[in-house]
């Protein structure tokens, strides 16, 4: 597995990026980014963890909303398979920003 650093909200992270995932993982940090800077830009909200939590909320809501007909989903998709997708999600955000001592 080979790493890459990218920048989230003006802040370094290297994050390991299995082969071939190369612009998936880039095209994923760029939304994260997009969301979390959305956020702070806001002006109302200030603290980086509450920042991720509202943009991890968001993204989960845009993933569930398009994913809506899962039952009859052409990609054969079930809940169960968004639900551990948005889990795996929620898992790295929680890793990378685990190291984070500015949080608060």
């Amino acid at each position: 597995m080979k790493q890459l650093e990218v920048q989230i909200m003006g802040q370094s992270y290297l994050l390991g990026c299995p082969e071939g995932g190369d612009q998936q993982l880039l095209q994923a940090v760029e939304r994260v980014d997009s969301a979390m800077c959305k956020i702070r830009d806001g002006g109302k909200i200030k603290a980086r963890d509450r920042i991720a939590v509202l943009a991890a909320l968001n993204l989960a809501f845009d993933l569930a909303d398009q994913s809506a007909p899962v039952a009859g989903s052409q990609d054969g998709a079930t809940a169960a398979d968004h639900d551990s997708l948005l889990a795996s999600l929620l898992q790295r955000l929680d890793l990378a920003l685990a190291d984070d001592g500015r949080l608060l």
